[in-house]
């Protein structure tokens, strides 16, 4: 079971500089691919901000949640989040040095209790967290 982080899904859907790393190890990727359900919204957070920036407009934006829905439906399995996330969540984000952001956290929480054996990221602070907590990281840039 691998463990997809929100910068990966947004890379498959939207154009940015990770997008063709990110193309390819999904195609080549053959194990379960999982998430939480916080992805979703964290997914939309990321369109929302592309709209802000002019990186995308209104139709991009919709036709790129499309996108997104469909591999959510096909190719993701979405894991609730429970409150004990929230809580191993805090205690990763106590250590400053992590550098690790509250989202990123929440996701390896979730990934630590549903026992992913490896993350997929863009984000090297997040490979680096996964790493911490016993997680293989695949840092697809």
């Amino acid at each position: 079971m691998i463990y997809v982080d929100t910068s990966v899904l947004v890379a498959l859907v939207v154009h940015e500089p990770g997008s063709a790393a990110a193309a390819a190890w999904y195609e080549a990727a053959r194990s379960e691919l999982v998430s939480a359900t916080w992805c979703v919204t964290e997914f939309a957070s990321a369109l929302g901000l592309k709209q802000r920036r002019a990186q995308l407009d209104a139709d991009q934006a919709l036709e790129a949640w499309e996108r997104f829905q469909r591999l959510v439906a096909h190719d993701l399995r979405l894991l609730p989040v429970e409150m004990v996330d929230f809580h191993r969540a805090a205690l990763l984000i106590l250590d400053a040095v992590s550098g690790i952001r509250a989202a990123d956290a929440l996701h390896l929480a979730c990934a630590e209790r549903v026992g992913a054996r490896s993350l997929a990221t863009l984000d090297s602070v997040m490979a680096r967290n996964a790493a911490r907590v016993k997680l293989k990281p695949l840092t697809l840039i």
